[in-house]
């Protein structure tokens, strides 16, 4: 059981990804690879 939950900890944090790039009061920024606007 222990060796499942290890390896959906795994998988899940493998689809997250981070970026650099600071954030706006509202937690958001511009990607400037994407040209895009998001927040987290």
């Amino acid at each position: 059981m222990k060796g499942i939950i290890a390896v959906l900890i795994i998988v899940c944090s493998s689809l997250a990804h981070a970026h650099s790039g600071g954030t706006d009061k509202n937690g958001c920024h511009h990607d400037r690879q994407t040209g895009t606007y998001h927040c987290h």
